[in-house]
Order: structure tokens, then C-alpha cells, then sequence
């Protein structure tokens, strides 16, 4: 597996510096993985998993909410203190802790917690797959630059040799050993020959320019890659990238089938938790309130007077006397309690209606518009789905496989067989000079073996490459990262 290497010097160092040092491939997929969109894509939606599995953790703390109200009412209401009727106005004031905490549902949070720790698992994965892919991406983008920078100097090398013999054709046209039609055809090939540079050197830029994309760097950015000797690239033997060798270790190591794994057990915990949602709960509730109303009056201790006794019509007998109980009859004023008294007024009602509850609830779901059924049963049908994403997964990845070692076979054998074809093509064109020098052989017949040499090397080019990125591939499926 392609593991994160910090590249250090990727977010210190100016831009303009990168062109001082040349990318190697491990540069290029350490820095993809670090700035490429779609590995900052699935890095923001496992931040977002983090966030759902924290929430599903909360969950099973205890609630607290604290509410508060200030406001007056008007005409008919009822007074929030006395819970009477009033057509006074009046001032209110009201303060309310409450919350709660479920004792028992079926398991349904803590199940929760499982489904959404498997998912958050996956979702990691899901990054280092898209890591994975963008590394693969970029060592394709790497050897397709290194194949275009060959192919430069191959065309270099055909436009320097067609230059020799246009000076040994043209020597022998000026003393007369040679028509000039010869010189024209030699003329006719360098300009075959030179269209051809520039041909490479235009897919070599639109390669490097891919490469950058994948990067993420600026189109503008001073760019070179590090061109290791291909035939130096370490290659491990078919022997060791047998397919069901190769498969067999997939399974365990590649993202995607780590991520269907994890995602298959978060799928199991997800059928339990919508399964208690069918299932009563249990639950501890509790609330603290008080409030304050200024319609409530207070007695004004200054304005107490004795008016007299009124007969209460009770009779007491004292020595075989009767008296009449008489009881004391006073006038008072009263006085609005307010605000601004406050241990008088405002902090002795607080006070006064102070009240308290706790509880215990039990929440039992008898009909529902059939939703906690209906998602129970979405549930196993997304787990019946997840298997099956699985299944195919799998199968695409042992198909993969195998036409994979499959066309490495095919590209190692035709790579072999252009080894035969460049040293033939090298001979036929080494006698074909000798004979051309002597005037033996007509400058038709020697282009015409120039440029099958020129097809043999591009091609075998092409064939070395094909081997090296098949092998490459196959050492890829085994999850233990690329080496070039």
C-alpha cells in the first residue's frame, strides 16, 4: 500500500525554486497525494464522518436547556405566577432548566455509535484509496513523460544522422558522383525527420502538462522529471506476480475492498439501530422554574391603622360570663412588587415559586405513518446491497488481475521480440550506409532503412515502457506501493 510521505519542502519553499530540483516519481506522488482535488475531496468527507460519529457519541449524555423570558401582558391573560385569570397588566419574568436522558433504548445509541464508527473507518480508507488511485494516475502520467523524453532523443539522434548524409550527398552531388535527385530526397527525409522532433517535443509538453494537472500545480510552473535509465527500474519477477497470489493479497491490502468490509459491518449496526426505533424507551426527564409577575402585591408595613373590632359572632365563657370574640379590624395600603425591590419584591418570589420535578417517561411507538418500519427494512436491503457491491468488487479486482498478468506476459514477450527487431533493423541500416558510401545502394533504399530502424526503436520504446508500467500494475494489486 501507498503510504503518505510529508514532502517537506512542497509548502515552504517558493514555486519558483521547484525548477532547481528535478521530480523523481516518489517526489510527484507525495506531493499528488497532498494537493491533488480528489484526495482533499474524500479527506473533507471523512471530516465530515468524524463530525456524525462525535454527534452519535453525545448522544448519549444527559440534554440541558436553559430558557428565559421577559414581556408584559394585556387584557384577559393568565397571570404566570398565580395561573388565575387577570385583565391587569402586568409585568412577567421567567426563568426554566430542563432536560433529560434515555435509560433504555434497546441498544439503539450504542449501535449508533458502531455503525457510524465503521463508517468513519471507511471513510479513511476511502482517502487512501483515492490516494491510491491519484499515485497510480501520476505513475502513469511519470512513465508516459519519461517514454515522450526518449523519444526526443531518438528523433534528435535521426535528425543529426540525416544531417551527416546530407553532407556526404551533398559533397558527391557537387562533384558530380551523384544526381541531384539524391540530394533532394535527403533533404525531403530531414524535413520528415525534423517534423518528427517536433512532433515528440509537442507530446512531450502535453505530457508534462497532464502530469502538472494531476499534481496540481500551475501550468505556468517550471517543471523537469528525474529520468531514471528504464532498464534500471526494479521489476519484481513473474514469479512472485502470480495472479492468485497477487489476488489473494488485494483482498487484504487494496482500500476498496477494506472500505466494502468496514462498510458491511457499519451496515450490520445499522439494521440494530433501526430495529430499536420499533421498540419503547425509556427516559429520565427533569425541570427547574420559577418566575416573577408584578400584578402580585405586597403589604406596605408603614401604612398599618387600628380601626376598632368587629363581632366575629363567636361567644367565649369566662367565669359564667359570655363574651362576644371580637377580632381587630386594620387599613393598609399595598405596593406593587417590582424589580427594584429585590429581596422584598423580585428575589423573595423567585424565591417563593421555585419548583422543582423529575420523572420517569416511557415513549411506546404504536403507529408512525409506518417510517421506523419502512427504515428498518431499508436497512437489510442497503446491507443486501453493500454485500453485493462487495461481491462485485471482488470479482472486478481477480478480473483485473488476471488481464493484467495476462497482457504483462503478452508486453514481456513483445518486448523481447523488438530487442530481435532493433538489432536487425540496426544491421540492415550499418550495411546500407557502408553501401550508400561506396555508391552501391540508391538514397531511397537507405532512407527506407533509416526509418525502419527510427520505427523499430520508437517502437521497442514503446514496447520497454508498456513492460515496465504491466509490471508496475501488477505490483500495484498487491497493495505494497510503486518503486521506480
Amino acid at each position: 500500500m501507498i503510504k503518505r510521505i510529508v514532502v517537506l519542502f512542497a509548502c515552504t519553499i517558493p514555486f519558483g525554486l521547484f525548477a532547481q530540483e528535478k521530480w523523481d516519481l516518489r517526489k510527484c506522488v507525495d506531493y499528488a497525494m497532498k494537493n491533488n482535488i480528489s484526495v482533499k475531496q474524500a479527506d473533507v468527507q471523512s471530516r465530515l464522518t468524524a463530525l456524525t460519529l462525535k454527534q452519535a457519541k453525545l448522544n448519549v449524555y444527559p440534554s440541558a436547556a436553559f430558557t428565559g423570558g421577559l414581556g408584559g401582558q394585556f387584557g384577559r391573560s393568565i397571570d404566570p405566577t398565580t395561573n388565575q385569570f387577570t385583565t391587569t397588566q402586568l409585568l412577567y419574568n421567567n426563568f426554566q432548566l430542563q432536560g433529560g436522558i434515555e435509560v433504555y433504548n434497546w441498544g439503539r445509541l450504542k449501535n449508533s455509535i458502531q455503525t457510524q464508527q465503521f463508517n468513519f473507518k471507511a471513510s479513511l480508507v476511502d482517502v487512501e484509496k483515492a490516494a491510491n488511485d491519484v499515485a497510480l494516475n501520476v505513475a502513469t502520467g511519470y512513465l508516459q513523460v519519461l517514454a515522450s523524453k526518449e523519444q526526443i532523443n531518438i528523433a534528435q539522434i535521426q535528425v543529426e544522422q540525416t544531417k551527416q548524409q546530407y553532407t556526404i550527398t551533398k559533397k558527391k552531388v557537387d562533384a558530380g558522383a551523384l544526381p541531384e535527385l539524391n540530394l533532394a530526397e535527403i533533404e525531403s527525409q530531414l524535413a520528415t525527420d525534423s517534423s518528427n522532433l517536433i512532433t515528440a517535443k509537442s507530446t512531450y509538453d502535453v505530457n508534462v502538462l497532464t502530469l502538472k494537472a494531476l499534481l496540481n500545480l500551475d501550468a505556468a510552473l517550471p517543471f523537469e522529471v528525474d529520468t531514471p535509465p528504464v532498464d534500471q527500474i526494479p521489476l519484481e519477477s513473474f514469479a512472485d506476480l502470480q495472479p492468485d497470489i497477487v489476488y489473494q493479497l488485494a483482498l487484504v491490502n487494496q482500500p476498496l475492498q477494506k472500505s466494502n468490509d468496514l462498510k458491511i459491518q457499519g451496515g450490520e449496526f445499522a439494521i440494530k439501530t433501526s430495529k430499536a426505533a420499533l421498540y419503547p424507551t425509556i427516559s429520565v426527564g427533569y425541570n427547574l422554574a420559577t418566575s416573577f409577575s408584578n400584578s402580585l402585591k405586597a403589604v406596605d408595613p408603614t401604612s398599618y391603622v387600628l380601626n376598632g373590632y368587629n363581632k366575629t359572632g363567636l361567644i367565649t365563657s369566662v367565669n359564667n360570663t359570655n363574651y362576644d370574640v371580637l377580632q381587630p379590624s386594620y387599613s393598609y395600603n399595598y405596593t406593587s412588587k417590582s424589580f427594584g425591590n429585590w429581596w422584598q419584591g423580585y428575589g423573595s418570589q423567585l424565591d417563593q415559586n421555585f419548583r422543582q420535578s423529575v420523572g420517569f417517561n416511557i415513549s411506546v411507538p404504536i403507529f408512525s405513518n409506518g417510517i421506523n418500519r419502512i427504515v428498518y427494512e431499508q436497512s437489510k436491503i442497503n446491507l443486501q446491497g453493500l454485500k453485493l457491491q462487495k461481491e462485485q468488487a471482488d470479482m472486478t479486482l481477480k478480473q483485473n488481475i488476471y488481464t493484467s498478468y495476462a497482457n504483462a506476459v503478452a508486453s514481456y514477450e513483445k518486448y523481447i521480440a523488438g530487442i530481435k527487431t532493433v538489432a536487425s533493423s540496426q544491421k540492415a541500416y550499418d550495411f546500407s550506409v557502408k553501401r550508400y558510401e561506396v555508391g552501391l545502394l540508391p538514397t531511397i533504399d537507405l532512407i527506407t532503412n533509416q526509418n525502419n530502424l527510427l520505427k523499430a526503436k520508437l517502437q521497442q520504446l514503446t514496447n520497454h515502457y508498456d513492460y515496465v508500467f504491466k509490471m508496475k500494475l501488477l505490483e500495484f494489486f498487491k497493495g505494497q506501493g510503486l518503486k521506480l
